[in-house]
């Protein structure tokens, strides 16, 4: 069972994150500027206030960075039309400024973006992974017939070494 932080704590743990400095972190939550330091390397070994660290580390970089669904959500809001952009046009009269929707040309990439995420939709891709497959059964099947001609040499070669020794050993009991 995890305890709470107290205030004192989580200003410690705010204020690392934003700067990165312990001691720093420390004197601005509230410690004495002699132990500061101390207190400050200590604060981060206290498991509660650590995981409280990771936890809104770990929120502000999924904040930060799109994940597939968003940029799947974006495409397909640009595809339909209903992600604007705003222009700005000047005129003698001054400067004025709309907002329009995307253009055909990129509206149609959208559209190219997102079917390459779903490859089952795309007749091209599908063919590709069948020519592929299908490359991938002829040379299983090519290495398949030059290990059963390899076998097939060895037992001539068998065969050939037999009637040798037997002459061989005809020949030594002729002499």
């Amino acid at each position: 069972m995890t305890r709470k932080l107290t205030p004192k704590q989580r200003k410690f743990a705010d204020e690392y994150i934003k700067s990165g400095n312990a001691a720093d972190a420390a004197r601005k939550a509230g410690y004495s500027k002699r132990s500061a330091r101390s207190v400050g390397q200590e604060n981060l070994t206290k498991p509660d206030i650590k995981q409280y660290i990771d936890e809104q580390m770990a929120e502000i970089a999924s904040k930060r960075i799109m994940d597939a669904t968003e940029a799947v959500e974006l495409l397909t809001r640009i595809a339909r039309g209903e992600e604007k952009e705003t222009v700005i046009s000047s005129t003698p009269a001054g400067v004025y400024e709309s907002r329009k929707e995307a253009d055909l040309k990129t509206r149609i990439s959208a559209v190219k973006e997102i079917l390459k995420r779903y490859p089952d939709n795309n007749k091209l891709v599908e063919q590709q992974i069948r020519k592929l497959k299908a490359d991938a059964d002829i040379a299983e099947a090519k290495a398949k017939r030059i290990s059963n001609a390899d076998e097939t040499v060895q037992i001539v070669f068998n065969d050939n070494l037999t009637p040798d020794k037997e002459d061989n050993h005809d020949n030594g009991n002729q002499s």
